[in-house]
Protein backbone atom coordinates (compact mmCIF):
# COMPACT_ATOMS: atom_id res chain seq x y z
CA UNK A 1 0.00 0.00 0.00
CA UNK A 2 1.34 3.70 -0.95
CA UNK A 3 1.43 5.95 2.25
CA UNK A 4 0.00 9.18 2.07
CA UNK A 5 2.64 11.86 1.72
CA UNK A 6 2.99 12.88 5.81
CA UNK A 7 3.53 9.40 6.43
CA UNK A 8 5.91 8.68 3.74
CA UNK A 9 7.81 11.75 5.04
CA UNK A 10 7.74 10.62 8.18
CA UNK A 11 9.10 7.21 7.20
CA UNK A 12 12.03 8.86 5.92
CA UNK A 13 12.88 10.39 8.71
CA UNK A 14 12.82 6.98 11.01
CA UNK A 15 14.56 5.21 8.41
CA UNK A 16 17.57 8.01 8.97
CA UNK A 17 17.20 8.36 12.85
CA UNK A 18 17.43 4.37 12.63
CA UNK A 19 20.95 4.93 10.83
CA UNK A 20 22.11 7.64 12.98
CA UNK A 21 21.35 5.37 16.09
CA UNK A 22 23.23 2.49 14.90
CA UNK A 23 26.01 4.83 13.87
CA UNK A 24 26.18 6.54 17.20
CA UNK A 25 26.36 3.07 19.28
CA UNK A 26 29.17 1.50 17.41
CA UNK A 27 31.12 4.75 18.17
CA UNK A 28 29.94 4.35 22.02
CA UNK A 29 30.40 0.69 22.26
CA UNK A 30 33.70 1.46 20.65
CA UNK A 31 34.71 4.23 23.48
CA UNK A 32 33.34 2.16 26.26
CA UNK A 33 35.26 -0.94 25.40
CA UNK A 34 38.04 1.15 25.55
CA UNK A 35 37.60 2.28 29.43
CA UNK A 36 35.44 -0.22 30.48
CA UNK A 37 37.99 -1.49 33.75
CA UNK A 38 36.66 -3.87 35.99
CA UNK A 39 33.10 -2.17 36.07
CA UNK A 40 30.18 -4.32 36.63
CA UNK A 41 28.25 -1.58 36.48
CA UNK A 42 30.21 -0.16 33.21
CA UNK A 43 29.68 -3.96 31.55
CA UNK A 44 26.14 -3.50 31.83
CA UNK A 45 25.67 -0.58 30.53
CA UNK A 46 27.97 -1.31 27.52
CA UNK A 47 25.85 -4.31 27.09
CA UNK A 48 22.41 -2.34 26.94
CA UNK A 49 24.23 0.05 24.69
CA UNK A 50 24.67 -3.46 22.19
CA UNK A 51 20.92 -4.29 22.96
CA UNK A 52 19.53 -1.19 21.94
CA UNK A 53 20.75 -1.93 18.57
CA UNK A 54 18.22 -4.61 17.86
CA UNK A 55 14.92 -3.17 17.95
CA UNK A 56 16.73 -0.61 15.73
CA UNK A 57 17.86 -3.66 13.43
CA UNK A 58 14.47 -5.17 13.54
CA UNK A 59 12.86 -1.55 12.47
CA UNK A 60 14.91 -1.65 9.02
CA UNK A 61 14.65 -5.46 8.59
CA UNK A 62 11.00 -5.41 9.07
CA UNK A 63 10.31 -2.17 7.02
CA UNK A 64 12.83 -4.05 3.75
CA UNK A 65 10.76 -7.34 4.41
CA UNK A 66 7.33 -5.46 3.99
CA UNK A 67 8.08 -3.27 1.22
CA UNK A 68 9.21 -6.18 -0.90
CA UNK A 69 6.60 -8.47 0.34
CA UNK A 70 2.79 -8.85 -1.64
CA UNK A 71 -0.21 -10.42 -0.65
CA UNK A 72 -0.85 -13.68 -2.42
CA UNK A 73 -2.58 -16.96 -1.52
CA UNK A 74 0.10 -18.11 1.14
CA UNK A 75 -0.27 -14.97 2.90
CA UNK A 76 -3.26 -13.36 2.70
CA UNK A 77 -2.91 -10.78 5.16
CA UNK A 78 0.23 -9.88 3.90
CA UNK A 79 3.58 -9.50 5.92
CA UNK A 80 2.81 -6.35 7.71
CA UNK A 81 3.40 -8.40 11.45
CA UNK A 82 6.83 -8.65 10.48
CA UNK A 83 7.21 -5.39 12.69
CA UNK A 84 5.86 -7.39 15.44
CA UNK A 85 7.33 -10.16 15.19
CA UNK A 86 10.36 -7.70 15.75
CA UNK A 87 8.94 -6.48 18.48
CA UNK A 88 8.55 -9.69 20.03
CA UNK A 89 12.67 -10.53 19.43
CA UNK A 90 13.79 -7.28 20.99
CA UNK A 91 11.68 -7.41 23.53
CA UNK A 92 13.07 -11.61 24.57
CA UNK A 93 16.43 -10.31 24.68
CA UNK A 94 15.82 -7.44 26.82
CA UNK A 95 13.95 -9.36 29.25
CA UNK A 96 16.89 -12.11 28.87
CA UNK A 97 20.12 -10.44 28.95
CA UNK A 98 18.61 -7.71 32.04
CA UNK A 99 17.28 -10.62 33.91
CA UNK A 100 20.95 -12.41 33.22
CA UNK A 101 22.69 -8.79 34.04
CA UNK A 102 20.83 -8.48 37.61
CA UNK A 103 21.40 -12.02 38.48
CA UNK A 104 25.23 -11.23 37.50
CA UNK A 105 25.01 -8.08 39.95
CA UNK A 106 23.12 -10.14 42.97
CA UNK A 107 25.65 -12.47 43.01
CA UNK A 108 28.96 -9.90 42.90
CA UNK A 109 26.87 -8.35 45.96
CA UNK A 110 26.75 -11.71 47.72
CA UNK A 111 30.06 -12.65 47.00
CA UNK A 112 31.60 -9.32 47.92
CA UNK A 113 33.37 -9.19 44.73
CA UNK A 114 35.56 -6.08 44.89
CA UNK A 115 35.75 -4.40 40.99
CA UNK A 116 39.25 -2.87 40.14
CA UNK A 117 39.69 0.06 38.46
CA UNK A 118 43.29 0.21 36.92
CA UNK A 119 45.33 3.42 35.94
CA UNK A 120 46.70 4.65 32.76
CA UNK A 121 50.21 6.20 31.94
CA UNK A 122 49.75 9.57 29.73
CA UNK A 123 51.21 12.34 29.23
CA UNK A 124 54.69 11.60 31.33
CA UNK A 125 51.31 11.16 34.18
CA UNK A 126 49.73 8.08 35.83
CA UNK A 127 45.99 8.57 35.53
CA UNK A 128 42.84 6.60 36.97
CA UNK A 129 40.85 4.94 34.92
CA UNK A 130 37.53 5.77 36.28
CA UNK A 131 38.13 9.56 35.03
CA UNK A 132 38.07 8.40 31.78
CA UNK A 133 35.06 6.57 32.35
CA UNK A 134 33.16 8.74 33.72
CA UNK A 135 33.73 11.19 30.84
CA UNK A 136 32.94 8.85 28.16
CA UNK A 137 29.95 8.17 29.77
CA UNK A 138 28.77 11.74 29.97
CA UNK A 139 30.05 12.93 26.71
CA UNK A 140 27.43 10.08 25.28
CA UNK A 141 24.45 10.45 27.22
CA UNK A 142 22.73 13.55 25.28
CA UNK A 143 22.46 12.03 21.88
CA UNK A 144 20.44 8.99 22.49
CA UNK A 145 18.27 11.60 24.51
CA UNK A 146 17.72 13.72 21.34
CA UNK A 147 17.35 11.00 19.22
CA UNK A 148 14.68 9.38 21.42
CA UNK A 149 12.62 12.92 21.35
CA UNK A 150 12.62 12.71 17.87
CA UNK A 151 11.27 9.32 17.09
CA UNK A 152 8.78 10.02 19.59
CA UNK A 153 7.22 12.23 17.25
CA UNK A 154 7.31 9.79 14.50
CA UNK A 155 5.33 6.73 15.92
CA UNK A 156 2.22 8.30 16.49
CA UNK A 157 2.57 9.51 12.55
CA UNK A 158 3.45 6.04 11.73
CA UNK A 159 1.38 4.36 13.89
CA UNK A 160 4.51 2.17 15.11
CA UNK A 161 5.05 0.73 18.08
CA UNK A 162 8.18 -1.01 17.35
CA UNK A 163 9.63 3.06 16.59
CA UNK A 164 7.72 3.78 19.78
CA UNK A 165 9.65 1.50 22.08
CA UNK A 166 13.36 2.21 20.17
CA UNK A 167 11.99 5.83 21.14
CA UNK A 168 11.51 5.37 25.04
CA UNK A 169 14.87 3.26 25.43
CA UNK A 170 16.72 6.32 24.02
CA UNK A 171 15.15 8.68 25.70
CA UNK A 172 15.82 7.01 29.30
CA UNK A 173 19.68 6.12 28.63
CA UNK A 174 20.77 9.06 30.24
CA UNK A 175 20.21 7.46 33.34
CA UNK A 176 21.85 4.26 32.56
CA UNK A 177 24.60 6.40 32.06
CA UNK A 178 23.93 8.41 35.23
CA UNK A 179 24.22 5.12 37.09
CA UNK A 180 27.15 3.69 35.82
CA UNK A 181 29.39 7.22 36.43
CA UNK A 182 28.24 6.60 40.35
CA UNK A 183 29.07 3.11 40.19
CA UNK A 184 32.61 4.02 38.81
CA UNK A 185 32.82 6.77 41.62
CA UNK A 186 31.68 4.75 44.23
CA UNK A 187 34.68 2.50 43.61
CA UNK A 188 36.98 5.73 43.99
CA UNK A 189 35.82 6.05 47.31
CA UNK A 190 36.25 2.57 48.40
CA UNK A 191 32.63 1.68 48.37
CA UNK A 192 32.88 -1.30 46.28
CA UNK A 193 29.20 -2.30 46.23
CA UNK A 194 27.99 0.96 44.76
CA UNK A 195 29.07 -0.26 41.45
CA UNK A 196 26.97 -3.33 41.69
CA UNK A 197 24.20 -1.68 43.19
CA UNK A 198 24.43 0.62 40.16
CA UNK A 199 24.51 -2.09 38.00
CA UNK A 200 21.44 -3.94 39.55
CA UNK A 201 19.54 -0.65 38.81
CA UNK A 202 20.73 -0.61 35.06
CA UNK A 203 19.83 -4.51 34.81
CA UNK A 204 16.21 -4.39 36.57
CA UNK A 205 15.57 -1.22 34.08
CA UNK A 206 16.56 -3.42 31.28
CA UNK A 207 14.40 -6.25 32.57
CA UNK A 208 11.65 -3.62 33.20
CA UNK A 209 11.38 -2.37 29.60
CA UNK A 210 11.80 -5.90 28.35
CA UNK A 211 8.92 -7.62 30.00
CA UNK A 212 6.34 -4.26 28.78
CA UNK A 213 7.40 -4.35 25.49
CA UNK A 214 6.49 -8.54 25.56
CA UNK A 215 3.29 -7.87 27.23
CA UNK A 216 2.79 -5.59 24.39
CA UNK A 217 3.80 -7.29 21.20
CA UNK A 218 2.47 -10.93 22.47
CA UNK A 219 -0.84 -8.97 22.89
CA UNK A 220 -0.37 -7.44 19.59
CA UNK A 221 0.46 -11.35 18.25
CA UNK A 222 -2.74 -12.93 19.87
CA UNK A 223 -5.41 -10.24 18.03
CA UNK A 224 -6.39 -8.15 21.00
CA UNK A 225 -8.44 -5.06 20.02
CA UNK A 226 -5.83 -3.14 18.27
CA UNK A 227 -4.63 0.09 20.13
CA UNK A 228 -2.37 3.20 20.00
CA UNK A 229 1.17 3.11 19.40
CA UNK A 230 1.92 3.50 23.07
CA UNK A 231 -0.37 0.58 24.02
CA UNK A 232 -2.96 2.73 26.18
CA UNK A 233 -6.25 3.29 24.72
CA UNK A 234 -8.21 1.49 21.87
CA UNK A 235 -7.01 3.16 18.52
CA UNK A 236 -9.20 5.75 17.08
CA UNK A 237 -9.85 4.18 13.50
CA UNK A 238 -12.31 1.94 15.52
CA UNK A 239 -14.91 4.55 16.53
CA UNK A 240 -13.84 6.57 13.41
CA UNK A 241 -14.97 3.84 11.09
CA UNK A 242 -18.09 3.08 12.56
CA UNK A 243 -19.53 6.66 13.19
CA UNK A 244 -18.81 6.67 9.08
CA UNK A 245 -20.30 3.69 8.36
CA UNK A 246 -23.53 4.64 10.12
CA UNK A 247 -23.91 7.63 8.32
CA UNK A 248 -24.58 5.52 5.27
CA UNK A 249 -28.25 5.46 4.18
CA UNK A 250 -28.72 1.46 4.26
CA UNK A 251 -26.75 0.90 7.32
CA UNK A 252 -29.11 0.84 10.48
CA UNK A 253 -26.11 0.00 13.07
CA UNK A 254 -22.96 -0.93 12.72
CA UNK A 255 -19.89 -2.25 14.91
CA UNK A 256 -16.06 -2.71 13.92
CA UNK A 257 -13.54 -5.62 14.97
CA UNK A 258 -9.83 -4.88 14.23
CA UNK A 259 -6.99 -6.74 13.74
CA UNK A 260 -3.63 -4.77 14.53
CA UNK A 261 -1.37 -6.13 11.67
CA UNK A 262 1.76 -3.84 12.57
CA UNK A 263 1.14 -0.14 10.93
CA UNK A 264 -1.65 -1.33 9.31
CA UNK A 265 -5.30 -2.44 10.45
CA UNK A 266 -7.31 -5.38 9.55
CA UNK A 267 -11.04 -4.13 9.99
CA UNK A 268 -14.05 -6.21 9.71
CA UNK A 269 -17.34 -4.65 9.73
CA UNK A 270 -20.61 -6.01 11.14
CA UNK A 271 -23.54 -4.18 10.06
CA UNK A 272 -27.26 -4.35 10.47
CA UNK A 273 -28.48 -3.27 6.77
CA UNK A 274 -31.71 -1.58 6.43
CA UNK A 275 -34.26 -3.39 5.19
CA UNK A 276 -32.58 -6.87 6.09
CA UNK A 277 -30.31 -7.09 2.57
CA UNK A 278 -26.84 -5.49 1.49
CA UNK A 279 -26.31 -5.60 -2.43
CA UNK A 280 -22.82 -6.07 -3.79
CA UNK A 281 -22.79 -2.20 -4.82
CA UNK A 282 -23.68 -1.31 -0.90
CA UNK A 283 -21.09 -3.52 0.70
CA UNK A 284 -18.12 -2.10 -1.89
CA UNK A 285 -18.86 1.68 -1.48
CA UNK A 286 -19.06 0.47 2.33
CA UNK A 287 -15.41 -0.95 2.40
CA UNK A 288 -14.25 2.31 0.68
CA UNK A 289 -16.17 4.11 2.84
CA UNK A 290 -13.93 2.63 5.82
CA UNK A 291 -10.66 3.22 3.93
CA UNK A 292 -11.27 6.89 3.49
CA UNK A 293 -11.74 7.65 7.41
CA UNK A 294 -7.49 6.64 7.91
CA UNK A 295 -4.75 5.42 5.95
CA UNK A 296 -4.42 2.65 8.14
CA UNK A 297 -7.38 0.63 7.15
CA UNK A 298 -5.40 -1.68 4.59
CA UNK A 299 -8.08 -4.72 4.17
CA UNK A 300 -11.63 -4.84 5.16
CA UNK A 301 -14.36 -7.11 5.56
CA UNK A 302 -18.31 -5.91 5.63
CA UNK A 303 -20.24 -8.83 7.16
CA UNK A 304 -24.18 -8.20 7.28
CA UNK A 305 -25.48 -9.80 10.14
CA UNK A 306 -29.20 -9.87 11.87
CA UNK A 307 -28.05 -8.03 14.73
CA UNK A 308 -24.52 -6.90 16.18
CA UNK A 309 -22.81 -9.57 17.98
CA UNK A 310 -22.71 -9.91 21.73
CA UNK A 311 -18.71 -9.40 21.74
CA UNK A 312 -19.54 -6.12 19.69
CA UNK A 313 -21.95 -4.44 21.79
CA UNK A 314 -22.05 -0.56 20.06
CA UNK A 315 -23.34 0.79 23.79
CA UNK A 316 -19.65 -0.54 24.52
CA UNK A 317 -17.54 -0.21 21.53
CA UNK A 318 -15.60 2.47 22.80
CA UNK A 319 -15.31 2.12 25.93
CA UNK A 320 -13.18 -0.41 28.16
CA UNK A 321 -14.54 -4.51 28.89
CA UNK A 322 -17.36 -4.22 31.13
CA UNK A 323 -16.34 -7.64 32.59
CA UNK A 324 -13.05 -9.52 33.09
CA UNK A 325 -14.21 -12.72 33.95
CA UNK A 326 -13.17 -14.56 30.44
CA UNK A 327 -9.95 -12.62 30.32
CA UNK A 328 -6.99 -13.84 31.93
CA UNK A 329 -5.15 -11.19 34.08
CA UNK A 330 -1.76 -10.85 32.93
CA UNK A 331 -3.58 -9.46 29.48
CA UNK A 332 -5.21 -7.19 31.49
CA UNK A 333 -8.10 -5.11 28.99
CA UNK A 334 -6.18 -5.48 26.38
CA UNK A 335 -7.76 -9.32 25.98
CA UNK A 336 -10.81 -7.90 24.69
CA UNK A 337 -10.94 -8.08 21.01
CA UNK A 338 -13.42 -5.70 19.45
Amino acid sequence: MRLPREQQQALRKAVRLEWLSLGFTAVTLTLVAFVLGGSQSMKTAWIEDMLSTVPQIAFLVSLLIIRRSRIRPARPYGVHRASGVGHLVSSVALTVVGASLAYEAVSGLATAEHPAVGTVYLFGQTIWLGWFMMGVMAAIAVPPVLLGRAKLKLAPVLNDKLLYSDAKMNKADWQTNVASMIGVAGIGLGLWWVDFVAALIISVDITKDGVQNLRAATLDLVDRRATTHDNVDPIPAIAAVTEAVETLPWIREAACRVRDLGRMLHVEVFVVPRGGTLSVEQAQETADTCRSVEWTVEDVVVMPVPRIPAFLDPADRWGPPRTRGDIPPWLGSGGDCR
